[in-house]
């Protein structure tokens, strides 16, 4: 390819695009608003599919390295009733598809894989402009500009790309996230690590609200409270105060028991609040030349496990369609739209299918056949 792409965002999706593109001795440039890698925590852990993401990380030529960030026995899923009975136990027997990585080491791996100076730290996009047969303009907070004939907006649900391309906006779900850590759980909080086991942890009641709890590396305990309420009522509650937030927020599991409810009041950080949006199901656009989207941008969806894996099958898609068409990038863009397009649309539609108020029985098959 004759010119470099530039790519927005370092977040999964844009470094295995950058990832791939280099395998293939095609420059790439990613600019990051965010100052350095270590700028903020990159969440918990994800569990790689092996029919998306490890087929990107296969792209990537990263499955060794992949392998050694794998925690091992995080497979295992429980769950529980609002009593912490047990409703369903699955260990952890070595064969399943979805073996388990902190998002940060992953995102580090990806980086070390690049060569130095690809990630321009510190980039914030401030707008975008089309300057005519596929160019395009970008300006930094800073007041910088690049101009490229290829850009990829891989930022996320807020993307500064997606204008180009889309009028669709992000809309609020009405659920949202409270996270919380517990560290060196067995030791501290051993009833609340008792309840999530050796893996993965969801306690729920029909309805939408539910306590999910992973096992990190070092017997982290990290707590996704979700509940289903307007923004308004979350606007109510100082998150500047940590111990009233996270009171708060346990008096919407009044009742449940002491082990899990252990889970929000013995935070060992502030509750972080992460409301969920999504894009329109099926959210498309017409072929803009010299522009793309990958991941959040492309097809934000809410938290059910695949986000991270659909932005890196999308990174390392695009980087072999444009691998193959170095000389086309219309074609090669034309042809990964065309495969991201229905994949994406399919998991969405899958997830807005989903009832409000599924039958126990049911939420318990569907945890069964995740694990």
């Amino acid at each position: 390819m004759r010119t470099p792409v530039t790519i927005v965002g370092a977040g999964l999706g844009g470094l295995t695009l950058a990832r791939v593109l280099h395998i293939h001795g095609i420059q790439a440039t990613v600019h990051e608003a965010e100052p350095s890698p270590t700028a903020r925590t990159q969440g918990g852990m994800l569990d790689i599919h092996d029919y998306n993401g490890q087929l990107a990380v296969q792209a990537a030529g990263l499955m060794d390295e992949f392998r050694g960030i794998v925690l091992e026995g995080r497979q295992a899923m429980r769950v529980l009733d609002r009593d912490g009975g047990v409703l369903l136990d699955q260990p952890d027997d070595g064969t399943g598809g979805r073996p388990e990585v902190q998002r940060g080491e992953l995102r580090q791996l990806l980086l070390d894989s690049l060569p130095a100076g690809t990630v321009r730290w510190g980039r914030k996009v401030s707008g975008v402009r089309a300057l005519g047969e596929g160019r395009h303009e970008v300006t930094f907070a800073d007041g910088g500009t690049v101009v490229t004939n290829l850009l990829v907006g891989a930022d996320g649900a807020w993307s500064r790309v997606r204008p180009l391309l889309s009028d669709a906006v992000p809309e609020y779900t009405g659920t949202s996230f409270v996270e919380t850590c517990l560290f060196d759980a067995d030791t501290r909080h051993p009833a609340a690590a008792k309840a999530v086991g050796g893996g993965s942890m969801f306690a729920l009641e029909p309805g939408k609200r539910q306590i999910g709890a992973h096992r990190e590396s070092g017997g982290t305990l990290h707590t996704y409270a979700m509940l289903s309420k307007p923004q308004d009522w979350f606007a109510a509650i100082d998150f500047t105060d940590p111990a009233a937030a996270a009171t708060r927020i346990a008096q919407e599991f009044d009742g449940w028991a002491p082990e899990l409810t252990a889970l929000i009041t013995d935070s060992d950080t502030a509750p972080l609040l992460r409301p969920h949006y999504t894009l329109p199901v099926g959210h498309r656009w017409d072929r803009v030349p010299g522009a793309t989207l990958i991941g959040d941008a492309a097809h934000l969806i809410p938290p059910n496990g695949e986000g991270a894996n659909l932005a890196m099958l999308d990174g390392a898609e695009l980087g072999e369609a444009l691998a193959a068409h170095p000389d086309d990038i219309e074609t090669a863009l034309t042809e990964y739209e065309q495969a991201m397009f229905p994949r994406s649309a399919a998991v969405a539609e899958a997830e807005a299918e989903t009832p409000d108020n599924p039958a126990l029985e049911d939420v318990i098959d569907f945890f069964r056949t995740q694990s």
